[in-house]
């Protein structure tokens, strides 16, 4: 006889009545953003009771691969204690839903090679892992589960365990985690929004075990995508006052799901037409106040920078951006835009009846990176042409070249020096407080 966990969470944080819970679910189903069509095989997505978070939490494992025969469920055991990681030895885990089957192979094997330990106990209770099972049940029809609970442990321990597994394509990994808890509404928002840089920027050095109860399980994700150059890009965030109305006291939840490569690559690649679409609208807002928005998804809710330019008859029109990301990425594209249009002190505004005459191009940067160099001749070597946009800055002295000037300036020393002028320097300058920074963009440009 096999060994069974029954539920511990049903009739509290989801249905314990399969009918009622499938209907739930289905309802999950329709109001999807259903922003996304990429087939992922990693998400971070929240773990409260279905009917705050079950939404969001449904969004994200209906983006995981159809095709995966296995799912690695990290979660946080918030009831017992205990160090490194917990394995289930449950052969069977039970839902009002059905039955959903361990893979006490892969089990084993965690315990051998990354020495994880059996201790039911720990899973008991707990409802970090019950609750995305519901959800996993009705999106996949033969997948086998290794859950995983994180006590005091590691964060890398958890990124070699993907990074271990993830070759195989069959196998798939969920990150359960609930973001900031028992804020007001307004600090809550804004701590989320911190932990949401963190994540789609890759940068966890400061990150904090306050800021969501899975922070190892995310840590171990976001180190995996930065070892792999791949991205975790935004599916939703919220938090639980939409649903109870009450905003003194809220926990926040968000979801993400894991790309095959950088953030901008992906924008460029699904979005192009709609970036530009969304300048155009922007441009003309400014003598149609009443147009329409255009829906965006939530990639572009990330902090980011861009340039927008416009060309008439092959004739720069206006060319305005942001070297540095403050905002989010859609309120720069917005701006950028608008500023190219009207702002540029080049030249006169934009009239109406330009706005169909105008090709808009955006370039989405990257983050500058600060180059070490000995001499002005070390900084020519170490420029890329094509691919490097240039800041340099001495003093009150500052300039940039996107990417795109490589084509009227190919020669590197020249390159430099008209970017000296651009700055207000002599071309042939140089000092020790010189500085350069360089960053890469995605290109894209109106047919």
């Amino acid at each position: 006889m096999k060994k069974i966990k029954y539920p511990a969470a049903a009739g509290t944080f989801y249905p314990n009545n399969a009918l009622e819970l499938k209907k739930q679910i289905e309802f999950f189903a329709q109001y999807c953003q259903n922003d996304y069509t990429y087939a992922s095989r990693a998400v971070i997505v929240p773990h409260a009771g279905l009917i705050y978070s079950g939404r969001l939490a449904y969004e994200g494992i209906s983006l995981l691969d159809r095709n995966l025969k296995n799912l690695f469920i990290f979660a946080p055991a918030h009831r017992v204690g205990f160090e490194g990681l917990s394995l289930s030895g449950f052969e069977l885990w039970q839902t009002p839903l059905g039955e959903i089957e361990v893979n006490q192979q892969i089990n084993n094997e965690l315990k051998e090679k990354f020495n994880a330990q059996f201790f039911d106990k720990a899973f008991e209770y707990e409802h970090s892992i019950e609750v995305q099972l519901p959800l996993i049940q009705s999106v996949f029809k033969n997948v086998k589960i290794i859950p995983l609970l994180a006590g005091s442990a590691d964060y890398q321990v958890i990124s070699q365990i993907i990074k271990y597994y993830y070759d195989d394509k069959e196998n798939g990994f969920i990150i359960s985690s609930d973001l900031s808890h028992f804020l007001t509404d307004e600090k809550a928002k804004r701590i989320d929004a911190v932990t949401a840089d963190m994540i789609e920027t890759g940068n966890i050095d400061n990150f904090q075990y306050e800021q969501a109860c899975g922070a190892l399980g995310i840590a171990g994700l976001v180190d995996f995508a930065n070892k792999k150059n791949y991205s975790l890009i935004r599916i939703g965030m919220h938090n639980s006052g939409l649903t109870t109305g009450d905003k003194t006291r809220v926990v926040g939840y968000g979801s993400w799901f894991l790309y095959e490569g950088q953030t901008n690559e992906f924008i460029k690649k699904y979005y192009s037409k709609l970036i530009i679409d969304i300048c155009r609208q922007a441009i003309k807002s400014k003598f149609e106040p009443d147009i329409e928005e255009i829906k965006y998804p939530q990639v572009f809710g990330r902090i980011g920078a861009c340039f927008v330019t416009l060309e008439k008859n092959n004739t720069l029109r206006g060319c305005i951006g942001s070297v540095i990301a403050r905002r989010p990425l859609i309120n720069d594209i917005i701006m950028n835009a608008k500023n190219s249009a009207f702002s540029d002190p080049r030249f006169l505004p934009v009239q109406q009846n330009e706005i169909s005459q105008l090709k808009i191009a955006v370039s989405i940067l990257s983050e500058p990176k600060k180059m070490s160099f000995t001499d002005e001749n070390d900084l020519l070597r170490q420029m890329r042409p094509n691919i490097d946009g240039i800041i340099i800055k001495d003093g009150i002295y500052q300039a940039v070249y996107l990417p795109s000037v490589w084509e009227q300036l190919p020669d590197k020393r020249e390159f430099l020096e008209t970017l000296k002028v651009k700055a207000g320097l002599n071309p042939d300058y140089f000092s020790d407080t010189f500085e350069a920074y360089r960053f890469e963009t995605v290109y894209i440009k109106e047919n």
